[in-house]
């Protein structure tokens, strides 16, 4: 039986598909049939769980994937929802730990008649790629045309039965294809043709050479058609899928991006006029105000010991991501107040996001310190303290055992581990946000003060001419300190963010008073954003208690003005801790207009979080459960899973984290290539103590230097405002590898050191 007939104007001739009944003439270079190809493409699924980088703030989830006929989807895991499975002739195979799960999943699903959950995302092999991580045996790349997924196994044998069913598939893919268009190939019948030149007494030999003619335009007629239609079916499953990863974006820069990785937040906008502060609800998300309130008043709930501290010394960062809270309002004529994280102008295109992304998946600081080679002494503190009674801390020589692996310069960066929000702080303006703006510069000055707890031990002073550099792609932040001065001892830095400026010069006077460690931060820290607003402040007073008896803890304490050049100006207490008071920490505080009115409060702990309230009144806190309607500004990082005995923060791990790549680009003056220090981070104790011996003597050359004239190389002061200036140059001279002016501070100091002009 004849599919369809085609009326030629010479002769009769039809299109047939195998079949249904035609005859295909043999072609002339058959195709050779694969092995296995008559099994067809469903005759073999495979499935499992993989771990799939989703973002930075979830990390590594699970996610149930299946591979069937070049396909790969996969599925969220939840519990009591059984997994899609695969339907295969050749039944399923699954890899990995997943048999026992797959038994308790289809169990479920037979008992609770349950419809197993739609796959999140299909790729198909045929328009991806894959390959192996060169650097981890477990993990396994599948690049997308628009997308790179980033998966994981939990044993590198599964990493060999993934990649090798990848292999297949796609080969079975290619071979399907072909085979379909094999079958799908049209034959062309010319028995009429043949019966109609016959009629017309043609010879034989003339109309074999007709049939042979008509035979070969329609094959290449045929084959035309077929590049075509492969062409078409490749347009259309990219341009699907292309579908598929805009959508995913879309949902993950709207709900991944802007709410907090713990629940959904209900996003709310304000305006404020000059002389009040009214507000407006503009959009909230399904979920009710009842449970985000119960939800925050949970958290808050949880008190937090007393903690100890290491001699903090400078200025402060950005954190990778910190996620906002809500509280909902007791009042119901009034809106909950809600911090707004939403940038309307830093939502990206899909390409621009994936690029961001992928070059976030490629930037991967050190988790934890390296293992100490060498077991540490104990050395008593008191022995130490008797001999240095009211003398400066500065001019001390302390063991290495009393220091931490870090350097003055790398804590003036730590304290920009929460730069997130100067960004923020920086949309807020650009949106005519003010007073957000400065609620977020009040929350980023009071987050510096959070890695000191628990930290015991001092930070290395830097030579004179020591330089530290800090390049965080990830947060949009490069960072830049020198030691300007030996006597006083004075450090100059200079940040760069994503539309701001932070700089400032700090001179720590610290001093032994037996049983304490008071220590007196000088200097002025200043913030300059793109659009001219300017705000300025100085660091509070840090005091360690109970040196010699008793539980190790430090307060800080004093007030705080935050000044700015336009509308806003803050004041911060930071509340000096009292032997019977029952929640220490507190930070409280006011944003005031030019006129003296407070349309604002601020309530918190240095090491825990800080709220915010668009009120005049003061915050209360009952405990740790604020009684005022309020919202969360910023709370403190998780600390590190693997922590050390300085109690350094995640960020603060990363800091001296030297590389090979790194090692090249670094001049001889930065804090990374101090021996000391080093040797101090491996837990080489005698090398340590002894290079630091070395370096205290080569200091006091250095201090010979200074009084010579020795001039600071980044920075100049400003004879106008008595501070340092950062001239620039650094980062140029670092992408040239040009280093001839700088002294090798850590070598051996020549005999006839020239002095710098």
């Amino acid at each position: 039986m004849r599919a369809r007939e085609m009326p030629h104007p010479l002769c009769c001739i039809s299109i047939d598909c195998p079949g249904l009944g035609a005859r295909s003439p043999a072609p002339d270079n058959p195709m050779p049939e694969p092995d296995g190809a008559g099994e067809g493409p469903s005759s073999a699924a495979v499935a499992g769980i993989l771990c799939k980088w989703t973002n930075i703030g979830k990390g590594w989830r699970y996610r149930w994937f299946s591979l069937q006929s070049g396909v790969l989807s996969y599925s969220k895991i939840r519990r009591g929802d059984p997994p899609p499975v695969p339907e295969g002739s050749g039944g399923v195979r699954l890899i990995g730990r997943t048999a026992a799960l797959f038994s308790q999943a289809a169990a479920a699903s037979a008992t609770a008649c349950r419809k197993p959950r739609k796959p999140v995302r299909v790729v198909h092999l045929k328009i991806s790629s894959f390959r192996e991580s060169k650097t981890d045996d477990r993990r396994f790349y599948i690049f997308c045309p628009t997308k790179t997924l980033h998966l994981r196994t939990d044993l590198s044998i599964d990493r060999v039965a993934w990649i090798q069913a990848l292999i297949l598939a796609t080969k079975e893919t290619s071979i399907c294809r072909g085979i379909s268009f094999m079958q799908n190939d049209v034959s062309i019948s010319t028995e009429k043709l043949r019966d109609r030149l016959q009629a017309e007494g043609l010879d034989k030999s003339l109309i074999e050479d007709c049939e042979r003619i008509m035979n070969s335009e329609f094959s290449e007629y045929h084959r035309q058609l077929k590049l075509r239609y492969e062409e078409h079916l490749n347009s259309i499953s990219t341009f699907h899928q292309q579908l598929e990863d805009l959508y995913l974006h879309m949902q993950e820069i709207d709900v991944e991006d802007l709410a907090t990785s713990e629940g959904q937040l209900q996003l709310t906008k304000y305006d404020y006029s000059s002389s009040g502060h009214e507000k407006y609800n503009e959009y909230s998300t399904t979920e009710s105000s009842d449970d985000v309130e119960k939800q925050e008043l949970d958290e808050l709930s949880d008190e937090d010991e007393l903690s100890f501290f290491d001699t903090n010394e400078c200025f402060g960062d950005s954190a990778i991501t910190c996620a906002s809270k809500v509280t909902a309002s007791n009042d119901f004529d009034r809106t909950s107040v809600i911090e707004d994280n939403h940038f309307d102008s830093k939502i990206m295109d899909v390409e621009s996001q994936l690029e961001y992304q992928n070059m976030l998946l490629h930037i991967r600081w050190r988790k934890k310190l390296p293992e100490p080679i060498e077991k540490e002494k104990s050395v008593s503190l008191w022995s130490m303290i008797k001999d240095n009674v009211g003398k400066d801390l500065t001019r001390v020589c302390l063991p290495v055992y009393f220091n931490e692996p870090l350097s003055s310069l790398q804590k003036c960066f730590e304290d920009l581990e929460y730069s997130y929000l100067l960004d923020q702080a920086y949309e807020y303006g650009k949106k005519g946000n003010s007073l957000m703006r400065i609620l977020n510069v009040a929350a980023f000055a009071v987050s510096g003060y959070s890695s000191s707890d628990g930290r015991l031990c001092k930070p290395f002073n830097p030579l004179l001419g020591e330089t530290y550099e800090a390049d965080y792609p990830e947060k949009g932040v490069r960072f830049f300190a020198e030691k300007v001065s030996h006597h006083p001892m004075l450090i100059a830095c200079h940040c760069e963010g994503r539309g701001w400026k932070f700089w400032g010069d700090s001179n720590l006077r610290s001093k032994f008073w037996g049983q304490s460690i008071q220590l007196d931060p000088v200097g002025v820290l200043t913030l300059e954003f793109d659009d001219g607003e300017i705000f300025q402040w100085s660091k509070v007073t840090t005091t360690i208690y109970n040196l010699i008896l008793g539980k190790v803890y430090c307060n800080h304490h004093g007030t705080m003005n935050i000044l700015g050049n336009q509308q806003y100006s803050c004041k911060l207490k930071f509340k000096e801790q009292s032997l019977l008071d029952r929640n220490p920490r507190q930070v409280q505080g006011f944003i005031e207009d030019i006129k003296g009115t407070k349309v604002a409060t601020l309530l918190g702990k240095w090491d825990h979080n800080m709220y915010y309230s668009l009120s005049d009144k003061i915050l209360k806190s009952k405990g740790s459960v604020l009684t005022e309607n309020s919202a969360l500004l910023w709370k403190r990082n998780k600390p590190p899973i693997d922590p050390t005995r300085y109690n350094l923060t995640s960020f603060a791990i990363t800091l001296n984290e030297l590389t090979s790549e790194l090692k090249e680009k670094l001049p001889p003056t930065d804090s990374r290539l101090r021996p000391d220090q080093r040797y101090l981070e491996n837990g080489e104790y005698e090398k340590a103590n002894a290079e630091k011996l070395r370096l205290e003597n080569r200091q006091r050359m250095s201090r010979k230097l200074q009084e010579n004239g020795w001039k600071p190389r980044w920075f100049r002061r400003d004879s106008e405002h008595e501070t340092f200036r950062y001239i620039g140059g650094y980062w140029e001279a670092r992408e040239k590898n040009k280093w001839e002016d700088c002294m090798d501070i850590f070598g051996e100091f020549p005999n006839n050191a020239m002095v710098v002009p």
